[in-house]
């Protein structure tokens, strides 16, 4: 199902990284430009494993299965983001500020989110979705 909400946070999440290395790129040294990249690609990933684990665990408590595999997979989305941040900071690849910078791109897609929502909300005096 195609869920404009999710694209279009998916979207800003994209523009955001993409915005935050191209500045980065000129403005700071390459560990914190490769930090932002590498946290903007694990928020992406993490956004998307999380929407589609959620919507199995939905539909697997809908059919009455075992919700366990999905648990796991829930569990092994931070053991695969921790073990590349731990990588890439072992091997001095990536800054942690610019990692955990890189992660909150999904927060600036939620705050774009809310306020396209308040601006119809506003104009429109209706609903938007």
């Amino acid at each position: 199902m195609h869920d404009p909400i999710n694209t279009r946070v998916f979207r800003t999440m994209v523009a955001t990284t993409a915005l935050a290395v191209l500045v980065s790129g000129f403005l700071a040294p390459w560990r914190v430009t490769s930090g932002l990249l590498a946290g903007g690609l694990l928020a992406l990933f993490s956004h998307s494993w999380l929407k589609n684990s959620a919507a199995a665990a939905i539909r697997l408590s809908a059919t009455g299965g075992t919700a366990q595999w999905r648990l796991a997979q829930f569990v092994l989305r931070y053991v695969v983001i921790a073990a590349v941040i731990f990588a890439g900071h072992t091997l001095d690849l990536i800054t942690l500020p610019a990692v955990f910078i890189g992660l909150s791109s999904f927060v600036v897609a939620l705050f774009v989110e809310a306020v396209r929502e308040f601006y119809f909300a506003i104009t429109q005096r209706e609903e938007a979705s």
